[in-house]
């Protein structure tokens, strides 16, 4: 729900002040040619505002996962990690958009860490190897996580040269990302992102 909210915000943002609204379609295939759900997607155009710092966010820890899974946050935002669960956790990244430890702690307690570079931050848990998770630090309000068709869609875009930008954890390039221009008309764009192996 938080996670559904985060996105809606993020919809909300990326119409506001662009003048000539343009609808942008990006398809993710993956390396075996079929649709790559869970991809972060995000389209960069050139004067477009960056997102407004809203919130709150949050990653929960729940039933030995993080909730969710995957948060797109604005640079700037305060992510709170709360642990809801009966066991205690120990947060941290080493990804070089955001370093931290969140040292152990319990069940109802929560701590928080501000974001304030771009990029993929991977969450894990020194306690538990198989949890893992992911905030993703945009400047674009054009930010979303792909479909079950590998799809995902941004309304409002502006017309003009842009950068599309894939995260998933099978690209096989430094951060796990991939980017490609696109051009984006009056009419919009549609654009088709694959993966190599």
């Amino acid at each position: 729900m938080i996670f559904r909210h985060a996105l809606a915000s993020i919809a909300i943002l990326s119409m506001a002040g662009v003048a000539q609204a343009a609808p942008v379609t990006v398809q993710v295939v993956g390396v075996d040619g079929r649709p790559l759900p869970g991809a972060v997607v995000t389209l960069t155009l050139p004067g477009t505002p960056a997102p407004a710092v809203r919130g709150p966010y949050r990653v929960a820890q729940q039933n030995i996962a993080f909730d969710p899974k995957i948060l797109i946050v604005p640079v700037g935002a305060q992510v709170s990690f709360p642990n809801l669960d009966r066991v205690r956790h120990h947060v941290y990244s080493f990804s070089p958009a955001r370093k931290f430890d969140l040292k152990l702690y319990g069940r109802d307690d929560s701590r928080s860490i501000t974001f304030d570079k771009p990029g993929p931050v991977a969450l894990g848990c020194n306690i538990h190897d198989g949890m893992n998770g992911l905030v993703y630090v945009t400047a674009t309000p054009f930010a979303a996580v792909a479909d079950g068709e590998g799809r995902v869609s941004f309304a409002g875009a502006g017309a003009g040269r842009g950068t599309v930008t894939v995260w998933h954890p099978s690209i096989r390039k430094p951060g796990n990302t991939l980017s490609q221009p696109l051009a984006v008309s009056t009419a919009g764009a549609t654009a088709v992102v694959r993966l190599r192996p």
